[in-house]
């Protein structure tokens, strides 16, 4: 609602009709003064989203404490009360990300702590996997190097060193047996093959990213993979809000049966469902944050207990909104999961290869 002053005027500015009241009995306007202050413009925008004269916070009570209720309350029309969905995960999806980016992850972050010195336990389980494979080749003189570069006390072993994994020292992205410093190089080797034989377009796509990483990670290691790493984790809001019609469809194909619910209902209880799990998650990211700079051991079991929570809380908000029995809706809260899980790694490899496609 508007606090901004009246008009003396009673044509209305947006369509002329002559307005009896406050507002415009045609188009609904307020027939106020168009002049405004930057605070009010502000705050107009502020309650347009969250509703802040009580639906916002009705709408997070209910959220938190009743699981599965908004759902249910919306799919029974009764929606005045509460914030819509759709603004409801815009808002709160738009804040998640933009602490998540701003204090709790980023590609320089991430590279911090890849270059952190390895422990004795890392560093003596990477000694034991290169003798391991030394048994299997006792003639690599670069699992030998090392091996006595590992066990070289004097030397700050780095975790980088126990991820590299090319016998040059090097890391490399790989998608295939042979190696091709350029495209070129790549299409020269195919003419030579039988048509039959020669690589599709996705081979051909493959090579194409393949070589262009490796050509960044030959210029500058550390900062190709913080590129790369900023580029997979600024593409992860498109594909939470990709996957949110897809884990409705999960939910729509598991509750086949029950056809008193529409696909938009699934939709709202993905919505609403999200929403908490952005939250938590939240909370999650705070707490370990906490653990790591004031050492708070009890910061990680609490995060590890809220992990459980946001399980319960979508068992118990599938139980109150299906109505179903404790054990269908176990059964199928396992189902939904691990469907749910084989989408998002499909989601996320899709995601991996755009983000190399244009690394």
């Amino acid at each position: 609602m508007s606090h901004a002053p009246q008009r003396k005027e009673k044509n209305c500015l947006n369509c002329g009709t002559i307005v009896q009241g406050k507002y415009c009995q045609n188009c609904g306007q307020a027939n106020v003064e168009p002049k405004e202050s930057f605070w009010h413009m502000l705050s107009h925008f502020f309650n347009d989203i969250t509703h802040l004269n009580g639906s916002f916070f009705t709408t997070a009570k209910d959220l938190f404490f009743k699981p599965g209720f908004l759902s249910k309350e919306y799919m029974k029309g009764r929606r005045v009360r509460y914030l819509h969905p759709i603004r409801l995960y815009v808002f709160t999806s738009a804040i998640f990300f933009l602490l998540f980016f701003t204090y709790f992850v980023s590609g320089e972050s991430i590279m911090t702590n890849v270059d952190r010195p390895a422990t004795i336990e890392e560093r003596n389980n990477y000694i034991s996997k290169l003798e391991a494979s030394l048994k299997k080749d006792a003639k690599n003189i670069w699992l030998k190097e090392r091996i006595a570069f590992a066990k070289d006390t004097t030397h700050q072993l780095m975790s980088t060193d126990l991820v590299k994994t090319s016998k040059t020292n090097s890391l490399q992205i790989s998608f295939s047996e042979n190696d091709f410093k350029t495209l070129a190089a790549y299409d020269s080797a195919q003419q030579l093959k039988p048509a039959n034989e020669r690589g599709g377009w996705i081979d051909r796509r493959l090579k194409m990213i393949e070589i262009r990483m490796n050509q960044k990670i030959a210029e500058n290691p550390k900062e190709a993979v913080k590129k790369f790493v900023e580029i997979v984790l600024h593409r992860l809001p498109y594909m939470l809000l990709i996957s949110l019609p897809f884990f409705a469809l999960i939910l729509k194909l598991v509750y086949w049966r029950r056809k008193q619910f529409y696909y938009a209902d699934h939709g709202v209880f993905t919505i609403h469902l999200y929403v908490f799990t952005f939250l938590i998650l939240l909370l999650i990211f705070a707490l370990q944050k906490a653990e790591n700079k004031f050492h708070w051991s009890f910061a990680g079991t609490i995060a590890t207990g809220v992990i459980f929570l946001l399980f319960f809380y979508m068992y118990a908000a599938m139980l109150r909104f299906y109505e179903q029995s404790k054990l269908k809706t176990f059964l199928k809260f396992i189902l939904v999961n691990l469907l749910a899980l084989a989408m998002m790694l499909i989601l996320f490899i899709i995601i991996i290869f755009f983000s190399a496609a244009t690394f």
